[in-house]
């Protein structure tokens, strides 16, 4: 009960704050936190042009909260993730995935066709190499190296290794392939299709082989930008106390 009191008097706190800002990006209100709550522009037409912009910040924060509340447990889960990684160290982490997938590789060895062993060491690869090369930007603490590159690396982690797997995998491949193929006709029609760019790209590239991994490594690129930027947009919202300075 007292955690979800605590959570809904957290979001007051961040509504208010946001109305405030929004409402000071055009009337002159008080300094003071609590005189700037009760304050009123005088005149009528600066009141109704008051109460107009208001409504319209209500509107603007009401659609983009669920956002930052997204980008609240994106922050907390990232540096959970830090913290077991500060904790254990780098080396054990990539170490306990290529272990996992070793010894996936190692049962697809023995009870795998020659198709299934490649698909599951091929998607181990991937995977370890994805989870350091994350790790070995986020650890800059750099906001420019983690958005651009350490979250993106942190997605293809996740998307590649099934992609990778299912090239070698004809079961998993008429899982995933056929999916990433309605996808990517999806992305050209309805996102892509703009300034002939999706008529390029058709022309240009084939949907085969490795251009699946390409595919997904691309789509991992935005996604994990996004995710980065909802993290930002929390911070901003809500900043929150780094144990180390960032650069």
């Amino acid at each position: 009960m007292g955690t979800s009191s605590d959570l809904l008097a957290a979001v007051k706190v961040d509504l208010v704050r946001l109305l405030g800002a929004w409402l000071d990006l055009v009337f002159d209100r008080p300094t003071d936190e609590y005189a700037a709550r009760g304050w009123r522009p005088e005149g009528t037409a600066k009141r109704i042009a008051f109460w107009c912009w208001s409504a319209a910040g209500v509107l603007l924060i009401a659609a983009s909260y669920p956002f930052v509340l997204l980008g609240f447990w994106i922050r907390y889960v990232a540096h959970r993730l830090d913290r077991i990684v500060a904790g254990l160290g780098v080396l054990v982490i990539v170490g306990v995935v290529a272990l996992v997938w070793g010894g996936l590789s190692a049962l697809a060895w023995d009870r795998l066709p020659t198709a299934g062993f490649r698909a599951v060491l091929a998607a181990s690869v991937v995977a370890t190499v994805s989870v350091g090369l994350c790790w070995a930007f986020a650890r800059h603490r750099s906001r420019a190296l983690t958005l651009v590159f350490a979250y993106p690396f942190g997605v293809a982690a996740v998307f590649l290794p099934p992609v990778t797997a299912a090239l070698f995998s004809p079961t998993l491949g008429t899982v995933v392939l056929p999916g990433s193929t309605s996808l990517a006709a999806w992305l050209l029609d309805n996102v892509l299709g703009v300034a002939g760019l999706a008529a390029t790209i058709r022309a240009r590239f084939d949907l085969a082989g490795f251009a699946f991994v390409g595919m997904w490594f691309g789509l991992a690129v935005p996604v994990g930008w996004a995710l980065g930027l909802l993290v930002r947009l929390a911070d901003v919202v809500r900043p929150q106390e780094q144990s180390r300075p960032r650069r």
